[in-house]
């Protein structure tokens, strides 16, 4: 098995990699820095957004990045206070690109 990084490892490492590329991001909620989950919100600067968390295969073991809404800026940031209403350990990350880039399909962010 696999040693696990930690949330604020990953996200420090996920921020500089974002910056590499003159994506801005902000962390929005600090989470817990060990073991909390991590939420992606993708802001187009257009009005939408959308929202990306992690989620797990049993099967495989796999973690991968999915969609876990899109939308109206204001629908994504309700959806985001339900997330941390019952997960006060959860970071959110907020990432601004026009082109929607986010990088969360790239190797070593999975």
């Amino acid at each position: 098995m696999a040693p696990r990084l930690t949330a604020r490892f990953w996200v420090d490492a996920y921020l500089a990699r974002l910056r590499l590329h003159d994506i801005p991001a902000f962390v929005t909620a600090h989470g817990d820095d060990t073991a909390g989950a991590v939420l992606v919100k993708l802001n187009t600067l257009d009005g939408q957004a959308r929202a990306f968390t992690r989620s797990f295969d049993l099967m495989t073991g796999a973690r991968s990045w999915t969609e876990l809404a899109a939308g109206p800026d204001a629908e994504i940031e309700d959806t985001i206070r339900r997330q941390r209403s019952f997960d006060a350990d959860l970071w959110v990350i907020e990432v601004e690109d026009r082109a929607g880039r986010h990088l969360l399909h790239e190797d070593g962010l999975q």
